[in-house]
């Protein structure tokens, strides 16, 4: 009866963990999802990053679109900034990077993504979370009134971080997967 008794146990922790372990695995079709919401964060950051850098964009939006664009990010991520008349790469905190993007000193700024694919497939760590990489091209144009033109082709890779999230809705923990994004890393430069 104990011998029994013990095998049950063991069947019920099996799969009682089995369970948890399923929900913290990506199916195909979770993966599609993860993928699809990752790519959305993407085009909004483009889009986000647009309106920051346009210099008809009045200040108190573009304070209010940083705000919502700290919000794709994980805490401690950095952004490249590149050109083609220096060879060094400089990170800022993403923070710092919109705020001085805002403060360019060009009359007129265009900024343009484009060719967005994912480079890598997503990796579980050892935290938990999952990493993947996608890429970018980022068209920059800067413009002064007295006629100076700058312009830049840069490419960039995105880091992806997805991970399980918990919240309550109606007084039941609710499980969802969200993607965070993290640092970009500028990977080339040209005109």
């Amino acid at each position: 009866m104990k011998r029994a008794l013990y095998i049950f146990i063991i069947f019920i922790g099996c799969s009682f963990a089995n369970s948890i372990m399923s929900q913290d695995m990506i199916t195909p079709e979770r993966k599609r999802a993860i993928d699809s919401l990752a790519m959305e964060k993407i085009r909004d950051l483009g889009k986000y990053i647009s309106i920051i850098g346009s210099k008809e964009t009045p200040f108190s939006e573009a304070k209010r679109v940083i705000e919502r664009t700290l919000e794709l990010f994980v805490d401690d991520a950095q952004m490249g900034v590149s050109s083609l008349y220096r060879e060094e790469i400089k990170y800022y905190p993403v923070k710092e990077y919109l705020e001085r993007l805002m403060l360019l000193n060009y009359d007129k700024v265009t900024i343009n993504w484009y060719n967005i694919q994912y480079i890598s497939d997503l990796e579980l760590q050892p935290d938990g979370r999952y990493v993947g990489v996608i890429t970018i091209y980022q068209r920059f144009e800067g413009t002064t009134d007295d006629g100076l033109v700058y312009k830049d082709t840069t490419k960039k890779d995105i880091t992806v971080y997805v991970e399980r999230k918990e919240t309550q809705i109606g007084g039941r923990l609710i499980g969802f997967w969200d993607v965070l994004l993290g640092d970009i890393r500028v990977v080339e430069t040209m005109k």
